[in-house]
């Protein structure tokens, strides 16, 4: 097969000449398929194909793992991984909107069938581009037609697409593969859909505490019922609404709301998750709380491709990589994380001063930890000197005594619960008492007011949340909210935060329209606008492409004087 990647030499072509010539080789690309075998793709089988194709879509890699090259603009050159095919086409491939480029959506649904502009109002259609506002805008796609845009820009009905638009420059062989993910791409509805129902679960393990299963069960409750109780009539008019608002009623869907409980040791509730879902596969996941870790509920959703929204956990999987699960933070790992970028902006702790944390070997210490370690590596910082410490060790004065005596004017991170404080003010009686002391503000949780006046001149603690009083017109209206849904105001920070879920989950589903694709509902979640208004329990939430952890940052505050001391903030919200 003739290769149809531009030579050395081709680069010199003129930009016009250039893809004049793509244009009449993509000529080839329907032969090509027609000689393949119904379930191959250049060679590959169909689901390797799809792999390497979803590779190109998101990656901007070939099938051969070199860049794919391109041109924008007329005549600039790129390559795929300056900014793939997701990057404006979404994972889901049903597109966005970035300031004033429309990007039509790329799924199989939308491409290889007429696109007939959207039904809207005068107003509306006035702010689309020209051929974009009249009623059939361009035939379907064929394959031939797809491999003749990707390659020279220009679509079914003649007209050239945007400029930012790449222009690839793909063979034969891997234009038939991107194709092939394309026709795939988003083609049917997602499991947990039909035509009147969006199936939903949450998780709840055995073993958490009463009042913090009701504290989250309960306002998703009542979240799913507000929306199931309408009194606009949502479902006559999805079969009987007038025609010139037909997408926007047949959209309308029932929620409905399954508890998934688990049982016994978190080694087996992947067969259990896999249990329920066999019985009755679901769109999403909601909320969910355990007494111990989330990441079997993680993998499970991670190898499912099932989206799971804001679980209450402590203890997210930190992965940059990992698309399905969006947490609100990275719980006790973040902590450790703020206090190593703190440290990295100051100018007076240079790599001399060493950084000693305690902690001890339980799952929160070794979260914060975890942290503060990998992050001071990530910033090319020295190694942290860590001090497990034994579930039978006295901190006595001695102890540390012990321990300054042995690293002098060094930062010390103390990963410590209210019942080590007893001897901490020993720290101020030694001459080479410690630069800085940090702490979690959390994990001493009510014991803060315990926290030696001696030592408080120097220590910071980490706080992950608004400070108190900080939001006060945000707790109030979720206690309005709570007090009209008839919900004993208990647990308020897991209350809060499933009234910031169902909120969004509620903006989400208008949003997507007929499109119920999975990946389009994390993507327009993704695109959600920032909360500040409606989140009492964080400064704000912040989204965007990809990212999973929508509180983004922890105060560094210190402990006023006094028994019943003010949290004061010492450095504003620091940002991972």
């Amino acid at each position: 097969m003739v290769n149809h990647t531009p030579s050395k030499g081709a680069h010199r072509l003129s930009h016009v000449s250039r893809l004049t010539l793509l244009a009449l080789l993509s000529l080839a690309l329907p032969a090509a398929l027609g000689a393949q075998a119904a379930d191959t793709v250049a060679a590959e089988s169909s689901q390797d194909a799809l792999r390497l194709g979803e590779r190109m879509y998101r990656e901007g890699l070939l099938p051969s793992g070199e860049p794919m090259r391109a041109v924008v603009q007329g005549d600039i050159p790129v390559d795929g991984t300056m900014f793939s095919c997701e990057s404006c086409h979404l994972r889901s491939g049903v597109g966005s909107i970035e300031g004033t480029v429309i990007t039509l959506p790329t799924n199989a649904g939308w491409l290889f069938q007429p696109y007939r502009g959207a039904r809207m109002t005068e107003i509306a259609r006035e702010r689309l581009p020209d051929h974009l506002r009249r009623e059939e805008s361009r035939p379907a796609y064929t394959e031939e037609g797809l491999a003749r845009a990707l390659r020279v820009g220009v679509d079914p009905a003649g007209r050239k697409l945007e400029a930012v638009m790449p222009r690839y420059f793909l063979d034969d062989d891997d234009m038939a593969v991107m194709i092939h993910y394309l026709e795939n791409l988003s083609a049917e509805p997602s499991p947990g859909v039909t035509e009147s129902t969006l199936h939903f679960a949450t998780v709840i393990s055995e073993g958490v505490d009463p009042e913090a299963r009701a504290a989250m069960l309960l306002p998703l409750e009542a979240h799913v019922e507000a929306t199931n109780t309408q009194t606009r009539h949502q479902e006559r008019r999805a079969t009987s609404g007038p025609f010139f608002k037909e997408e926007k009623y047949t959209a309308y869907r029932r929620l409905d709301l399954s508890v998934w409980e688990l049982s016994g040791s978190p080694d087996t509730w992947r067969k259990q998750l896999e249990a329920h879902y066999e019985a009755k596969p679901v769109f999403a996941l909601l909320g969910g709380i355990t007494a111990g870790p989330w990441w079997p509920i993680h993998e499970f959703c991670e190898d499912n491709q099932i989206p799971a929204l804001f679980p209450i956990t402590d203890f997210p999987v930190v992965s940059e990589s990992d698309w399905y699960t969006l947490y609100f933070s990275k719980g006790w790992y973040q902590e450790g994380e703020a206090v190593a970028r703190y440290l990295r902006g100051q100018d007076d702790i240079g790599p001399e001063v060493s950084v000693v944390q305690l902690f001890h070997d339980d799952p929160e210490g070794r979260a914060l930890s975890r942290g503060l370690r990998e992050t001071r590596r990530e910033l090319g910082q020295p190694e942290v000197l860590d001090r497990v410490l034994d579930s039978n060790e006295i901190l006595d004065k001695r102890f540390w005594r012990n321990l300054t005596e042995s690293h002098g004017e060094a930062v010390f991170v103390l990963w410590l619960r209210g019942q080590d404080l007893a001897n901490l003010d020993t720290l101020a009686e030694s001459e080479g008492w410690p630069q800085l002391v940090f702490m979690s503000g959390p994990l001493l949780g009510e014991d803060i007011p315990d926290l030696p006046e001696a030592v408080r001149s120097f220590t910071f603690l980490t706080y992950p949340y608004s400070l108190p009083g900080e939001k006060p017109r945000a707790d109030l209206a979720i206690r309005q909210w709570l007090n009209s849904k008839h919900i004993p105001i208990t647990d308020e920070r897991i209350q809060s935060k499933m009234y910031v879920l169902g909120w969004m989950l509620a903006g989400t589903i208008k949003m997507m329209r007929h499109d119920f694709y999975r990946d389009y509902f994390l993507d327009v979640t993704d695109m959600m606008r920032d909360q500040y208004y409606s989140v009492a329990t964080y400064p704000r939430l912040s989204f965007g492409p990809g990212q999973r952890y929508a509180s983004k940052g922890c105060y560094l505050v210190q402990v006023g004087p006094g028994p019943e001391p003010e949290l004061i903030k010492k450095a504003g919200w620091v940002i991972h």
